[in-house]
């Protein structure tokens, strides 16, 4: 019945723009055959494709499916900004998936784990949260402050981040897969062990970010400056864009089959014998490039 009900929504939704299932297709680049499949119940959009459809046919996720709507009594008391900050969770563990969580305080909340999947989560404040070993999985998160919360260990898939806060933010050890970072700020974050693999990571803040044992594969990287000391680290098949490295040390850090990194800028950068081994091997404008003894 979901299916079906979003692909009414979206033809709905399309036929009030005047727009053709092709046109659809061809503004998400995917094929007309696949939006006749939504349009029919017979398949559905994943969250990254979902939050596409809402700006081009000017809805929210709220529109599509009761996976992102809350009851009325659920909605006003998130929209009263219930305060979970210092409660102790120790018999009871919070579930806030297919929610739609807007303009709530959450500072201090623990226990999370798995339980904020399929959510749409838009200026919510997670200040000083013990959420360790959370999953996340197709979610939309935007403008949301996890200032000093601890997300170690934790797996970010399918998802959208835009301008979130994770300032002195301990990230180590987590993953983010397939999913789209942009517009966010990890000033002072750790980053230690961080997986970031097929997806985006676009003008983003790393200010005094810890990059050690960092990994960054098949990445869109975009209007980036990495500084201070990025040891361990790994850049791999990824595609950069208006990327800097500046007043940075390198050290033991891998470059492999990385496309348009030429135009990748380096302003004095100090680096060992190994990275500079493959910073070469991969075609990069060594100016600015200083090997270390």
């Amino acid at each position: 019945m979901e299916t079906k009900n979003i692909g009414n929504k979206i033809t709905e939704a399309r036929k009030k723009l005047n727009i053709s299932q092709a046109q659809l297709a061809e503004n998400l680049f995917i094929s007309a055959q696949a939006v006749g499949k939504w349009e029919r119940g017979e398949s559905m959009p994943d969250i990254i494709t979902l939050n596409r459809l809402t700006e081009i046919l000017g809805v929210d996720l709220n529109y599509f499916s009761d996976r992102f709507q809350t009851s009325v009594s659920e909605k006003s008391t998130l929209e009263n900004s219930e305060k979970f900050s210092g409660i102790q969770q120790k018999n009871k563990e919070w579930d806030l998936s297919k929610l739609s969580l807007v303009d709530s305080d959450f500072s201090g909340l623990k226990n999370l784990h798995e339980k904020l999947s399929s959510t749409n989560i838009q200026k919510c404040l997670f200040i000083g949260s013990e959420i360790s070993g959370l999953t996340l999985s197709n979610n939309n998160v935007s403008n949301c402050d996890f200032t000093n919360s601890n997300i170690t260990n934790s797996k970010i898939l399918n998802s959208i981040l835009s301008k979130n806060i994770f300032n002195k933010c301990l990230l180590t050890n987590s993953v983010f897969s397939k999913s789209y970072l942009e517009n966010c700020n990890f000033t002072q974050a750790d980053l230690s062990g961080v997986e970031f693999n097929m997806g985006g990571f676009g003008n983003n803040i790393i200010l005094n970010a810890k990059l050690k044992g960092t990994s960054f594969i098949e990445m869109g990287m975009q209007d980036i400056v990495f500084e201070g000391i990025i040891e361990d680290c790994r850049f791999e098949n990824c595609s950069f864009y208006h990327v800097k490295f500046q007043n940075a040390t390198i050290l033991k850090t891998f470059f492999k089959n990385n496309k348009k990194f030429k135009r990748v800028k380096f302003e004095n950068c100090k680096v060992d014998k190994l990275t500079f081994a493959f910073l070469k091997n991969n075609l990069a404008d060594m100016t600015g490039i200083t090997l270390i003894p």
